[in-house]
């Protein structure tokens, strides 16, 4: 009887292996999802140096529509002849700036005027959001294409349109975050304390913001390259010759039935990077919800 109370070593190391390497396994989440984004990052703005390829529109009539894995075009060619590898990549340089730009601009105005709003309350709360509100009674994309029709379509007024979006959504956030701050003990002691609402907001209230904007940030940009993707598809994004995710899958569009290729790669690669900044952006938003 003595005996069956002896807990075995074997046991206890293998519980220590696993109690060592549960996190590691939990955070597959985040760090596949976020080792795949770094990949293309790298692939997209540093690939086309690395391996030599031509430029996104240096090819040749006489080399149009090869198939995946031709001599020297490893992804094929589109329908002049230039080389889809290429232009999937040069493209992602600017679905990647578009989903960005765009992230950035609605992270800074609209979480500023989130958090002005929410903390200060009152009559300019109400108006803020009430002409944010005009923003998001309308489908994003449907927005973005008004914007984008009336300002022209190049890279700037792609991402000033999607911008449209951005900021409300940012702003909503922040106000919905904030008004949980503002309420917290520790802000309340700080203001008691006599402390002024910028130095509260600086050091309170915005440290705490920014985790949840970061997360949404992330799920932001996927939504912007989709929405520059479909613009450009519609010839209201990037203006050709130049390259983009959207603008290669529409010109491809033609040729679905005897050279899918110049669709399914542009594809595949707006795919995987809308995919995995979903995943990472869901993933972390649980991981800061659990805690």
């Amino acid at each position: 009887m003595a005996a069956s109370n002896v807990t075995s070593p074997v046991l206890v190391g293998q519980t220590s292996r696993f109690q060592q390497t549960a996190p590691w396994r939990r955070s597959l989440d985040i760090w596949i999802p976020a080792g795949i984004l770094i990949l293309l990052f790298l692939a997209c703005f540093f690939g086309p140096f690395v391996f030599g390829l031509p430029g996104a529109n240096a090819g040749s009539l006489l080399d149009a529509r090869l198939p995946i894995f031709s001599p020297g075009h490893l992804l094929g060619t589109d329908a002049i002849g230039n080389d889809l590898l290429s232009r999937a990549l040069y493209g992602g340089q600017i679905s990647i700036e578009v989903g960005l730009g765009s992230m950035l601009i609605g992270f800074v105005v609209g979480g500023s005027l989130g958090v002005l709003g929410g903390y200060r309350g009152g009559f300019l709360d109400i108006v803020i959001m009430r002409i944010l509100d005009m923003f998001l009674a309308f489908p994003s994309i449907i927005l973005a294409f008004v914007v984008a029709t009336f300002l022209g379509a190049n890279e700037i007024n792609v991402i000033f349109a999607i911008s449209f979006f951005t900021v409300p959504a940012f702003a909503r956030l922040a106000r919905a975050t904030t008004l949980q701050l503002r309420e917290r003990g520790f802000v309340i002691a700080t203001r008691l304390l006599g402390a002024r609402e910028r130095d509260v907001l600086i050091r309170h209230v915005v440290p705490n913001v920014i985790p949840s904007l970061m997360t949404y940030g992330l799920l932001t940009v996927a939504i912007a390259m989709f929405i520059e993707a479909a613009l450009s598809f519609l010839g209201l994004g990037i203006p050709a010759p130049q390259p983009s995710w959207g603008s290669t899958i529409a010109s491809g569009q033609q040729y679905l039935s005897d050279a899918p290729q110049i669709v399914l790669v542009p594809s595949v690669f707006l795919f995987t990077a809308v995919a995995s900044l979903n995943s990472l952006g869901n993933a972390l938003r649980t991981r800061i919800e659990s805690h």
